[in-house]
């Protein structure tokens, strides 16, 4: 039969309205695979805050009321003699004094030793030596309880004034203890005549350092 000019142009408009019907459908299909790609998100998260900790140290000198004396000269130590004032040393005389360490609550755990300090050197500091031991309470810290204290290893009896212990004492955390220390102060029993007269001021430094 033949094909006339109307059917061609209706035979082309078929197959045109075909070709957009696929493309639409792929289009369609196309939308459906993208929308089947798309993913859900989700997260976890942890966090936590540090805070530095503290280390602190308060001193006494009677064992029970507790204060800082974080520069020198620091508190006032009391020395008290057997039957002389240490405003009136002459040679051989000794002298003790009682000072409590601890740390103070809260804080952490520590050591602590004691040193002489450099300006304790002078004709008269020359011609003075110093020893230390540990004590239970301030009442036994005297000639008498001297005897039978704990020595400070670390630091040999008659030591310079300028000296510093080599070894320290525990201070538990929180103020757990204390540590209570005698110090006997001694004059040169072959002391010169021209320290007569003479004064020094001297300083120990209880120095604290943080650690179990």
């Amino acid at each position: 039969m033949t094909s006339t000019r109307k059917d061609q142009r209706d035979a082309r408009r078929a197959r045109s309205r075909r070709i957009r019907a696929i493309l639409a459908g792929g289009l369609v299909l196309g939308v459906g695979v993208t929308a089947t790609l798309a993913a859900w998100n989700d997260s976890e998260f942890g966090s936590t805050t540090f805070t530095a900790g503290t280390f602190n140290i308060v001193g006494s000198t009677d064992g029970t009321n507790f204060s800082q004396h974080a520069s020198a000269p620091g508190a006032s130590l009391t020395f008290a003699a057997p039957s002389v004032s240490i405003s009136a040393l002459t040679p051989g005389d000794k002298a003790y004094a009682f000072f409590s360490v601890k740390t103070v609550n809260p804080s952490m755990a520590g050591s602590v030793l004691i040193k002489g300090a450099s300006s304790n050197a002078s004709s008269l500091g020359a011609q003075l030596t110093y020893s230390v031991r540990t004590v239970t309470a301030a009442a036994n810290c005297s000639s008498t309880g001297w005897a039978t204290a704990s020595v400070v290893t670390g630091l040999p009896n008659g030591a310079a004034l300028t000296a510093a212990a080599t070894s320290s004492q525990v201070l538990n955390a929180d103020g757990g203890n204390q540590v209570n220390y005698c110090i006997e102060v001694a004059m040169s029993a072959t002391a010169p005549t021209t320290v007569q007269g003479t004064s020094q001021q001297v300083t120990w430094e209880f120095a604290a350092t943080s650690g179990s």
